[in-house]
């Protein structure tokens, strides 16, 4: 076919999912067509017919049609003054393996649509000694804040990428959400299913459970929770808080949104992964915690509410 390229994957990639490498080089290409160049095999690895979730290896070789109009247009690989100490200032935990940040709310961690600054763009300011960017190992949505981990070499991160999808590694958040649950301790179990952007509760859907214990409350109008997703399910909690009456406060995508216009406080979502417990991909007991945002410890503060659990 005319105008078939074969690039050869770089030692930087080794381990990228196919759908992310993608993403970033062809950022004009859609899903759907992505998944049909797949299906009808115009798209090889090392001459095989591959998926979207295939991981690359540094040194195969990937077969692809005509896409220029998709790709990203050429730029350099540079950070500012700026990015490069504000990525670094987000460091709360590092060792020779890993990494972990205390990311803010409202910094996506990949690059997509109308996304230009990223975490993911940011990696090469958190080398430090070594000369290997640190890789992403999981996700947190980009109004969440909180811990982010990350693995320094390529062996850790298949070891985390491990421990994350077996669920090895104990990952706790704050939140604040409206109304009280009905227990000070439960466990949510309720099948979610995509829908658009947002998840829903469905009898169609995937498993998803998440633990949750009611640090302190205002009555019946506000709580202050700490939750646990048992499960790992996109939108987990938020969907999960919705769904048993208590949406999060500053949740746009799941009905907190309105709330916080009438109640005064900040807009932005108040869920905070605040711990995760590293200890079986380290050789001692090892927990990290991430310090709350100021306005999540503000809006908590002014109506009340016991903070101790997070300090």
């Amino acid at each position: 076919m005319a105008g078939v390229t074969t690039v050869l994957i770089k030692k930087e990639d080794d381990g990228i999912r196919l759908n992310r490498w993608f993403l970033r080089e062809y950022p004009a290409l859609s899903l759907g067509r992505l998944q049909k160049l797949l299906r009808t095999k115009q798209i090889k690895v090392d001459g095989k017919r591959a998926e979207a979730n295939t991981r690359l290896t540094a040194g195969q070789e990937l077969r692809l049609p005509p896409l220029d109009r998709e790709k990203a247009a050429p730029k350099e690989r540079s950070l500012s003054k700026e990015d490069f100490s504000f990525a670094q200032s987000l460091v709360i935990y590092k060792d020779a393996n890993i990494l972990v940040l205390n990311k803010p709310s409202g910094l996506a961690v990949q690059g997509g649509s109308g996304i230009s600054r990223h975490l993911d763009g940011m990696l090469d300011a958190l080398m430090f000694e070594l000369s290997e960017r640190p890789r992403l190992v999981h996700r947190i949505d980009k109004d969440t804040s909180g811990v982010l981990v990350l693995a320094r070499n390529r062996n850790y991160a298949e070891i985390l990428t491990k421990a994350f999808r077996e669920h090895q590694m104990g990952k706790k958040y704050a939140l604040l959400c409206y109304h009280c649950p009905p227990k000070t301790q439960d466990i949510i179990r309720a099948p979610l299913e995509k829908m658009g952007e947002r998840m829903r509760v469905s009898e169609q859907g995937k498993k998803a459970e998440t633990a949750y214990r009611v640090i302190d409350s205002l009555g019946e109008k506000f709580a202050l929770v700490e939750a646990e997703p048992l499960t790992g399910r996109t939108h987990q909690i938020r969907a999960h808080f919705e769904y048993i009456g208590c949406p999060l406060v500053g949740d746009t995508k799941y009905d907190g949104n309105e709330h916080s216009k009438a109640s005064g406080l900040s807009r932005k979502l108040h869920l905070h992964a605040f711990e995760i417990d590293l200890s079986a991909v380290s050789s001692k007991k090892t927990v990290v915690k991430a310090p709350l945002p100021d306005y999540f410890i503000e809006d908590a503060t002014a109506l009340g509410l016991n903070m101790k659990e997070f300090a």
